[in-house]
């Protein structure tokens, strides 16, 4: 069986969290930070690790579209070392390209207003990030499974 997995879309003003289910199938996405500490940040992120008993975290790494490394990459890389200091789950860094594109887009086309858009933003660019990781992850143990198929 597979474990839960926490996803942070970080950003500078506010934090966007989702978690899987325990098959590590779906994503679902949690209330958004709005950020004030970088001690109050990294204490919510322990307590949601706590909480949904995550065996790992996964942390948007936004990357310029040609896979360049960008300013904001490393303040994120910086933050994911602050995180590998005080959980004791695997941090790593997943591509994050348009995320947040695809969220405003998928909250523009729902038709809810501007304000609520903003606050929804972070939450679904972090579901939509965990989303494709797990469906990378499957993807991959599908792969195996047939390679091993192959084989045999």
């Amino acid at each position: 069986m597979a474990s839960r997995i926490l996803a942070i879309d970080f950003g500078l003003k506010r934090m966007g969290f989702a978690v899987s289910d325990a098959l590590g199938i779906t994503a679902q996405g949690l209330a958004t930070l709005e950020r004030v500490r970088i001690a109050d940040d990294l204490e919510h992120i322990r307590k949601l690790v706590e909480e949904y008993a995550a065996e790992r975290v996964i942390l948007g790494n936004p990357i310029s579209k040609a896979g360049a490394e960008t300013t904001m990459s490393g303040q994120v890389a910086a933050f994911a070392e602050k995180l590998r200091r005080i959980l004791a789950c695997p941090v790593e860094l997943w591509d994050e390209r348009l995320t947040s594109v695809e969220a405003n887009r998928m909250l523009r086309a729902s038709g809810i207003g501007i304000e609520k858009r903003r606050r929804a933003t972070d939450r679904v660019a972090a579901t939509l990030l965990l989303q494709s990781y797990l469906d990378f992850q499957a993807n991959e143990r599908e792969r195996l499974r047939a390679s091993e198929a192959n084989q045999e």
